[in-house]
C-alpha cells in the first residue's frame, strides 16, 4: 500500500508535466504566447533572448522550491520538484510544432491543456512551481488576497511582453489563455482559496495532533448523531486549497471512516495561522 501511495502521485505528477509540456510546445510557444506564473517569465526571457525556455523555467523555479522546502514540507516540495523537472524534460523532447495558425485557438486550447496539467498536480499534492509555491508560502503567514496578488503578477508579466515585443495582440491572447488556465484549475481542484473542513471522527486526539502540524488551528466540538444517538467529536479547521491534498491524505491515514465536509470560506477574522 505504501508503494502505491508513493507511485500514484509520482505518476500523476509526470502526467501533469506532460500535459503542460504539450500545451507549451504545440500551442503557446509557436504563437509566442504566455502561460501564467514563472513559466510566463521564462517565455518572455526566451522569446527576447533565444534561450531555452525549458531550462529557464527550471532555473527560475529552483530558488523558490528551496525557499519552500522548510516551510511547506518535503512531500509537497518533492512532488513539485518532480513536476518542474518533468516539465523541463518534456519541453526538451517534445518538438515545437505549430498545430494552428489561429492565435485564438492556440490561446484557448493551450490554456485549457496547461490548466488540466496544473490542476492534476495541485489536486494530488504537488504544484507546477512558480507562483503556486509563493502563494502557498504567503498563505501560511498572511491572510492576503492571494488570487488578486497572482492576477497582478501575471498582468505585469503579460504587460512586459506587450511593451518589450510591441505585440499587444499576443499579450491579450495570453491573458485569455491565463484566464482559462485559472478556470480549469478552479473547476478541477477548487475555486476557493480558503476552505473549512468539518471532520467527524473517533480518532480525535491523533487527528488533531496531526492537523496542528500543518500548522492550522483546530476546534473540537462534541456532536451526537440524530439516528444513532452516538456521541462523537467533530474537528473544525480552516485551511487553504494548497493544503487540501495533504489534508485528505492525513485524514485517510488516521481514520479512513471519518465523515468529512469541506465548505467554502469567504473570509476569516482573527488569527488564521496558528504558530
Amino acid at each position: 500500500m505504501k508503494r502505491i501511495a508513493i507511485i500514484g502521485p509520482v505518476f500523476l505528477m509526470i502526467i501533469s508535466a506532460a500535459a503542460v509540456g504539450f500545451g507549451f510546445q504545440l500551442l503557446l510557444i509557436p504563437e509566442q504566447l504566455l502561460s501564467s506564473g514563472l513559466s510566463g517569465v521564462a517565455m518572455v526571457v526566451g522569446y527576447l533572448s533565444g534561450w531555452n525556455i525549458g531550462w529557464l523555467y527550471f532555473a527560475l523555479n529552483v530558488p523558490i522550491l528551496l525557499w519552500g522546502y522548510r516551510i511547506l514540507g518535503k512531500r509537497f516540495i518533492g512532488l513539485s520538484m518532480l513536476t518542474v523537472l518533468s516539465t523541463a524534460f518534456f519541453l526538451q523532447i517534445i518538438p515545437e510544432i505549430k498545430l494552428t495558425d489561429d492565435r485564438l485557438l492556440a490561446s484557448v486550447f493551450g490554456g485549457v491543456l496547461v490548466g488540466i496539467g496544473a490542476s492534476i498536480s495541485l489536486r494530488y499534492g504537488g504544484s507546477s512551481g512558480g507562483f503556486d509555491i509563493i502563494a502557498s508560502i504567503i498563505s501560511r503567514y498572511r491572510d492576503l488576497p492571494i488570487g488578486i496578488l497572482t492576477v497582478l503578477l501575471n498582468t505585469f508579466v503579460v504587460a512586459a511582453l506587450g511593451f518589450l515585443k510591441n505585440d499587444w495582440n499576443a499579450a491579450l491572447y495570453s491573458m485569455l489563455s491565463i484566464y482559462l488556465t485559472g478556470r480549469i484549475i478552479d473547476a478541477v481542484h477548487t475555486p476557493h482559496h480558503k476552505v473549512t473542513a468539518f471532520i467527524v471522527t473517533n480518532h480525535t486526539q491523533e487527528l488533531a495532533s496531526r492537523l496542528l502540524k500543518l500548522p492550522r488551528g483546530v476546534t473540537i466540538v462534541k456532536t451526537r448523531g440524530a439516528f444513532t444517538s452516538e456521541e462523537r467529536d467533530m474537528l473544525m479547521t480552516v485551511t487553504t486549497r494548497y493544503e487540501l491534498a495533504e489534508l485528505r491524505k492525513m485524514i485517510g491515514e488516521v481514520d479512513s471512516k471519518a465523515f468529512v465536509n469541506i465548505v467554502q470560506t469567504i473570509d476569516v477574522i482573527g488569527e488564521f495561522r496558528r504558530r
